[in-house]
């Protein structure tokens, strides 16, 4: 067991919830993920978080999604913590390009997936470029609703993945 997760199973439920929060912005989630302690490593850290994922309805995972910036961007539609806000620029790094003619194509898809989704495009950007992210955009606008719902949780269920691995080493 690594020191953080040996000193997160030892703190008060809420105080537990609002640490790991950072990893994934919905409250419930963390809120569940508090009340499995104690978790002994890694691989059972992410798969409770697998398993208390699947089990969120749609508006924890709509609050999850909130809490992610736009690719390019530094503010989330809700507040992030200083953690999550550091991770978020680190995930994105890649994908941030000099070329205006990207950064304006990736704003324009960005504006034409929200108008049709009502919500941010959320992808995991770590090791992805502008370019192969607004791919992935561009194809996923010709989703359904109910298709991509669950291809944005599958990304944020990723998302979580890369977030408590950062957390857990500290």
């Amino acid at each position: 067991m690594t020191a953080v997760l040996a000193r997160w199973n030892s703190l008060p439920p809420e105080e537990a919830a609002r640490e790991i929060l950072a990893c994934c912005g919905s409250e419930t989630w963390a809120a569940s993920m508090a009340s499995k302690r104690p978790i002994r490593d890694e691989h059972s850290l992410i798969e409770t978080s697998d398993e208390v994922w699947r089990g969120l309805g749609e508006p924890d995972w709509l609050e999850a999604f909130r809490s992610h910036p736009r690719i390019g961007d530094s503010n989330a539609e809700t507040p992030l913590a200083a953690q999550s806000s550091a991770w978020s620029e680190q995930e994105q790094r890649q994908a941030a390009s000099t070329d205006e003619a990207m950064k304006l194509a990736l704003k324009w898809g960005h504006r034409e997936y929200e108008q049709k989704f009502g919500r941010i495009f959320i992808v995991c950007a770590t090791g992805k470029s502008a370019g192969e992210i607004l791919e992935i955009l561009r194809r996923r606008l010709h989703n359904d609703e109910a298709a991509e719902f669950q291809q944005a949780a599958e990304e944020q269920r990723q998302i979580v993945h890369i977030r408590l691995k950062k957390w857990i080493a500290g």
